[in-house]
């Protein structure tokens, strides 16, 4: 028998170039592509884009399964605090208490039309970390191509830290996603030269102030980035620096309010030494951990794909590559800095994962060369989705934060008739109270921050029973200790639900 030819029959050679054909023309690179019949054809018939909706299907999933299965935590219920207020109020409050700019709770506050439950209140953040998916993939196709954008959707996809994010009350998945918007209309900018998206690109990143203050050391390096990469051009060229300056004008009227008042903030904030948060260089590794889903061996591997990544841009877009390192390496600098004054958390930097997972996706392209074969796209994301389902299998079938619900049925059924309930810290009544209600219960609540203040309930209420719930921000609302040492002193251990202690008073 002779040996088969390896030559393709003509009519194969047809088939195979008609379906790269029309892979290849029902695309989506870029916002150009983004309309409802190639969208439609591209779900049809790219791969691409056939990955990509399923990675938002699955976005989705992850982000709202169980989005009630969790109690609010303290900073859930101070959402739900200020969301009840009328919208003048919310605003007075975040220039004179909060630390947050208002559109979060000026939404959250009109989801309240529809109820006060959980699930309301995590509903946008849940959808605007799935909104974030599509954003990664085209930051990805602009900046190289469409492997890179798809393997960056794939981590923003599967990331612990940005589905734990999705599903709390807060808005870090609302600054992810126009931060990264901001970022994806700053590159269209770059390379279309016209007024229209360096517009665009000031709503988006006046948006991106408006959900977290954080932001404005990102949005000024976009700025900086722009000058730099664009200075003989605006030097020679007054329309070109025209519509720059449009852009920023842009931003700088709807960002105007809130510059003074994150000023005001800031000097609030740094009148006395944070006692909670993240300090000093400690800062950069727990950022870089928490970004690689809360696993230090993770974080290193990906900090290592990055280098590659980035290394490699350098070859093909210097630009590029230097808007990448400075937009990671000057928010994490300028965040040990300010840790010695505010109170910092890797939270803060949420904004820095689509830079940070487009280097990753980067390093891709490097390691195809040397492997050289057009699967081991396949290979790369299987790896990606491997090493996250330890976090899979625990996340959606375990507590992830204080589960006050669970402890408020308990104290129901400890309590008598006029006893003393004791908050400590005060603020912690917030998420106690979402669950628990004294006056049902027939109980009387207190708060309490200091030593002094249990010693003054102590007096006031010599015969009653007392009991004191605990958790272990006291020490944040009382660094010097007094407060944990007489509660060793005057109390009992009845129990502890996850970060929460109960205490009876001594006989």
């Amino acid at each position: 028998m002779g040996k088969k030819s390896g030559r393709k029959k003509k009519g194969e050679e047809v088939k195979n170039d008609n379906t790269v054909f029309i892979e290849e023309k029902y695309s989506i690179n870029s916002y150009r592509d983004l309309n409802a019949k190639n969208i439609i054809n591209g779900i049809r018939y790219n791969r691409f884009v056939q990955i990509l909706t399923g990675l938002i299907i699955i976005g989705i999933i992850l982000r709202l399964y169980n989005l009630s299965f969790n109690s609010l935590w303290l900073d859930e219920a101070t959402t739900l605090n200020y969301a009840r207020r009328s919208l003048f109020e919310i605003f007075e409050s975040s220039i004179i208490s909060e630390f947050h700019p208002p559109l979060f709770y000026w939404i959250e506050h009109l989801m309240l039309n529809f109820g006060e439950t959980e699930f309301i209140l995590r509903f946008w953040p849940a959808v605007f970390g799935i909104l974030a998916i599509p954003i990664f993939y085209l930051i990805g196709c602009e900046i190289k191509n469409r492997e890179v954008g798809i393997i960056s959707a794939l981590l923003i996809t599967i990331s612990p830290f940005a589905i734990f994010y999705s599903q709390d009350a807060r808005s870090y998945t609302m600054t992810l996603f126009f931060f990264s918007l901001s970022l994806l209309c700053y590159l269209y900018a770059l390379k279309e030269k016209n007024v229209k998206w360096w517009i665009i690109f000031g709503l988006t990143s006046a948006l991106a102030l408006w959900s977290h203050y954080y932001v404005i050391i990102g949005t000024g390096i976009l700025m900086i980035h722009a000058i730099i990469t664009n200075y003989k051009e605006f030097r020679n060229n007054k329309s070109s620096c025209k519509i720059f300056l449009i852009g920023l004008l842009s931003f700088l009227i709807i960002s105007l309010p809130l510059i003074f008042v994150l000023y005001q903030r800031y000097l609030a904030l740094s009148e006395k030494a944070p006692t909670s948060g993240i300090l000093g260089i400690s800062l950069i590794s727990a950022s870089f951990e928490y970004f690689s889903g809360y696993n230090w061996y993770i974080a290193v591997m990906f900090i290592l794909l990055f280098l590659i990544g980035t290394l490699y841009l350098m070859r093909e877009n210097l630009s590029y590559s230097i808007l990448i390192l400075g937009l990671i390496i000057v928010p994490l600098i300028f965040s040990v800095i300010i840790s010695a004054k505010i109170p910092t958390n890797p939270r803060y930097l949420i904004y820095l994962l689509p830079v940070f997972y487009i280097g990753i996706g980067l390093s891709y392209v490097p390691l195809k060369n040397i492997i050289k074969n057009n699967k081991f796209i396949y290979v790369f994301m299987a790896f990606l989705i491997l090493i996250n389902i330890p976090f899979m299998a625990t996340y959606y079938t375990g507590y992830s934060k204080n589960d006050w619900k669970g402890f408020s049925e308990n104290l129901n059924g400890i309590t008598e008739n006029g006893d003393i309930i004791v908050v400590i810290p005060g603020y912690m009544v917030q998420p106690l109270n979402y669950y628990y209600s004294n006056s049902s219960d027939r109980t009387i609540e207190l708060l309490a921050s200091s030593h002094e203040t249990l010693m003054d309930i102590n007096k006031k209420y010599p015969e009653k029973t007392k009991y004191y719930i605990m958790t272990g921000d006291i020490m944040a609302a009382d660094p010097s200790g007094g407060t944990l040492k007489w509660l060793q002193d005057n109390g009992n251990v009845l129990g502890q639900h996850m970060g929460i202690y109960l205490l009876k008073s001594n006989p």
